[in-house]
């Protein structure tokens, strides 16, 4: 038979029949390799062990090791769970059964409503459907083919999503045991590879996210490779719940949501709106010191600007339905970017202005799916500090560092002590549809990205076919003290948009050139990164984020003067003071401060009053004593000034 070149990772090149599989290889180089194997990556694309090789290529081996795995993984594992629920309900229709982080759903329409019984037994099915080992098989059909086996099988939904694709294209579907689905992939060679997965609950969603469609009955579920990282993770959502953001934003009074305001939009309450603006004004101090200089941009923009900057094109889904103004489609904008590049345009620019950083404190608006909404992590209006950069190809790796930099210390200020920075990079086959046509610009800015983060001394990995469509990225995965999983930050770069947009400078020998832009957003959406930071400090935020720092507490009416007194001087001094003028018992007092997690408690009686001083009391520390009511403000204006944090939960608690 013909013989092929397969080069390994490693740069080895070996020698095999034509129509050899990954799995085959895997097999050859060791037992141990094919057992922890999952898929292939053959010249950069994504393939299935189980796929033929018919020329010579690149292939690495997708083990546990790879994040893709994991996606894999979850993915094959919804359809196990769909394949359950078939056996048990033969009649139920499935819809769709998308992977998430660390976790899948699958949307399923059926009669029985899924209860916790119904999901414990469809589990106990599922360990019985993998104990099969079931040889999973893709199959590549026509249109046509795919679509008279979902016909046939009574699958509506899947019908009407076949009805979408265009007529011409090959439909790929799985198959295992008597179970069929419509898949991408690719998947894992059989079912007995998904040893450690666990249901986890269910909720309602209607069909394609659309309130006049029917509702479906979703059942999330997660899965791991082994079954310590299992329970690790169930434990860490068993410590989520207890500090959910969504539980804490009601107790604590930060935000809500008004079905008549609608899914996904948050009303910030007052005590909300007061660590919106201590973070706007730490981020505005930040990139003032950063040399950046603040634009504003409305809130909604002719289509036309969209179809220049390819969001359109790429985007669309993501975005709010046109209105239609005067014949004129006008979308609510999803991101700032070709706001600021028109900015940059409306003025000639020359070498010597760049670098140019223009931040924004803009709303941005994007059609989440009802779906996949959750609490501040996944909403629908966005508020972020958002800029970007633009710079010539000298300036670009100072710049980019100098956002790197400006990143960790954020993380600094915060205590977040487990990151990791992702690189990720475009893939060959998606060029012209999921990302610009531009080969070699991708390849020599990917380069430059991973020189510029291995010169600063940046520890990253790097993630292939998750860059953003106009150039590689970084994204900052970051870890709150509960164990929980979050990405904030992003750092992008973008060698084509300015480009389409004719953005320009003349540089030293006095030609036009294209400067590079770097898209960045240090503190991600700030309802997202409250989101995160209510989990991460369990609610107790640091003094200067409080949204009251300091509760004054009169022992009795008789001191209510003196208290007064005490909260006029703070007020004035700009500290966020209540007064706590109820008559009720001072250790009354003391437990509602303490259920509001105000960091400071001043105790005011007869002998503070007599000697001008506070009893000073802190959570988690107790009482501290007495001291002068001038130098507690002082301390305390600098201890806010400074951003001095500790996180309470690792002294006492």
């Amino acid at each position: 038979m013909a013989q092929i070149k397969v080069t390994l990772p490693d740069g080895s090149v070996k020698q095999y029949e034509k129509g050899i599989t990954p799995g085959d290889i895997a097999l050859s180089i060791g037992e141990g390799l094919f057992r922890n194997s999952y898929a292939a990556r053959l010249d950069g694309k994504l393939i299935d062990l189980t796929t033929p090789i018919e020329s010579d290529a690149e292939i690495a081996l997708i083990t546990s090791r790879d994040p893709e795995a994991h996606e894999i993984l979850l993915h094959s594992t919804a359809h196990l769970l769909a394949m359950a629920v078939k056996a048990l309900e033969p009649t139920a229709k499935i819809a769709i059964g998308p992977a998430l982080e660390n976790r899948f759903y699958y949307d399923i329409d059926m009669e029985q409503t899924v209860t916790d019984e119904l999901l414990a037994a469809i589990e106990v099915k599922m360990k019985e459907l993998a104990k099969a080992d079931f040889k999973v098989t893709r199959l590549e059909l026509p249109r046509s083919k795919a679509r008279d086996i979902f016909k046939t099988r009574n699958e509506d939904y899947k019908v009407e999503l076949i009805d979408d694709i265009d007529e011409a294209d090959t439909i790929s579907l799985y198959e295992q045991g008597d179970f069929i689905d419509l898949c991408r992939g690719p998947h894992v060679p059989s079912t007995g590879k998904i040893k450690y997965f666990k249901l986890l609950s269910s909720s309602g969603a209607y069909w394609r996210s659309d309130e006049k469609n029917k509702m479906l009955q979703r059942i999330y579920g997660t899965a791991f490779f082994d079954k310590k990282a299992l329970k690790s993770y169930l434990q860490m959502l068993e410590e989520a719940k207890k500090w959910d953001h969504r539980k804490l934003g009601r107790e604590l009074g930060i935000f809500t949501f008004d079905e008549e305001v609608g899914p996904g939009l948050p009303l910030w309450l007052p005590n909300g709106a007061v660590i919106m603006e201590e973070l706007e004004k730490l981020a505005k101090a930040t990139e003032r010191r950063g040399g950046y200089q603040r634009v504003a941009t409305p809130h909604v923009t002719k289509g036309i600007l969209y179809e220049k900057s390819g969001h359109l094109a790429h985007y669309k889904d993501s975005m709010y339905p046109a209105m239609d103004v005067d014949g004129t489609d006008y979308y609510l904008k999803p991101m700032n970017c070709p706001h600021h590049h028109k900015i940059y345009a409306s003025s000639p620019r020359s070498y010597r202005d760049l670098p140019l950083r223009l931040a924004e404190y803009g709303t941005c608006y994007r059609f989440e799916k009802s779906g996949e909404l959750f609490g501040l992590m996944r909403v629908r209006s966005l508020r972020m500090n958002d800029a970007h950069i633009y710079c010539t190809p000298e300036q670009f790796k100072e710049e980019f560092l100098a956002v790197c930099r400006m990143y960790l210390r954020y993380l600094e200020i915060f205590g977040i002590e487990k990151y990791l920075m992702r690189l990720s990079l475009h893939d060959p086959s998606g060029l012209g549809e999921k990302y610009v046509n531009e080969p070699e610009l991708w390849l020599e800015t990917e380069q430059a990205v991973r020189e510029a983060l291995t010169e600063g001394g940046i520890n990253f990995t790097e993630i292939p076919n998750e860059a953003a469509f106009y150039g590689p990225k970084i994204d900052v995965e970051v870890w709150s003290a509960i164990g929980r999983e979050f990405t904030l930050a992003t750092n992008q770069v973008d060698f084509a948009i300015p480009r389409r947009f004719g953005l320009t400078y003349v540089s030293a020998d006095g030609s036009e050139k294209t400067p590079l832009c770097i898209h960045r957003a240090p503190l991600g959406t700030h309802e997202r990164f409250i989101g995160f930071l209510l989990e991460h400090f369990k609610g107790d935020l640091p003094l200067w984020l409080a949204p009251v720092q300091v509760a004054v507490l009169p022992i009795s009416d008789k001191y209510l003067d003196y208290a007064r007194k005490i909260y006029d001087q703070l007020f004035e001094a700009e500290i966020r003071v209540t007064i706590d003028a109820r008559a009720e018992k001072i250790g009354a007092k003391i437990r509602q401060a303490e259920t509001g997690r105000i960091p400071i408690m001043l105790i005011a009686g007869e002998k503070e009053m007599l000697s001008d001083t506070v009893s000073v009391r802190r959570r988690f520390q107790g009482d501290l004593g007495a001291v002068g009511l001038d130098k507690f403000t002082t301390e305390t204006l600098d201890e806010i000034k400074n951003k001095i944090r500790s996180h309470p939960h690792k002294s006492k608690e």
